[in-house]
């Protein structure tokens, strides 16, 4: 009689770990929004990119003495399939200019699915120096079945992005975020 009681504890100790695992899985992107949006670091049109918003011209002239290397990367969550990629993979600007580039986005499936770009960039540093003008992550894009979507980014690297910094690399990856209703028809 104890193993039977010893089993039923493990198997609920077990459903229950389950339960919460996928709960959390399934809440992961709007999570991540709301621990961004408290954290200052949101990527919605509100905050404008990964910190602060900036007008979409400058105020001021470009530092030409500087070029600073930015690199585009992109990954789809989780084997997602959808093409996505920076038409790009590297641009240089001068700190001060508005950089522009487009992301390639295509849904292979046959039903219309609705994704959010998350993105992370290296040095970490450069997050308070880069700032996002215009940008497909700001909001959820749907496409249509087998439908695909050209996706601008522009961009403003501080002037007084530390002298060190040479490179940023800006990452994007790709999450599922289609209602889970419409999965299923």
């Amino acid at each position: 009689m104890n193993q039977k009681k010893s089993h039923r504890k493990v198997f609920i100790i077990g459903t229950v770990a389950g339960v919460i695992m996928f709960g959390f899985c399934f809440a992961m992107v709007p999570l991540y929004g709301l621990i961004c949006k408290q954290a200052g670091l949101n990527s919605t049109a509100g905050n404008n990119g990964l910190l602060t918003a900036v007008s979409a011209e400058p105020t001021e002239p470009p530092d030409l003495t500087r070029r600073v290397k930015v690199q585009f990367v992109a990954v789809n969550h989780n084997g997602m399939p959808w093409e996505f990629y920076p038409r790009t993979k590297e641009i240089t600007v001068h700190p001060g200019e508005n950089g522009k580039i487009f992301f390639f986005a295509k849904n292979t499936t046959d039903k219309a699915m609705s994704v959010q770009a998350i993105p992370s960039m290296t040095p970490v540093i450069a997050l308070k120096h880069f700032h996002k003008i215009e940008c497909f992550c700001f909001t959820q894009q749907t496409l249509s079945a087998h439908e695909g979507k050209e996706m601008p980014m522009i961009f403003r690297i501080d002037k007084d992005l530390p002298k060190e910094i040479h490179v940023i690399t800006l990452a994007y990856t790709l999450y599922d975020t289609t209602p889970k209703e419409t999965r299923k028809g």
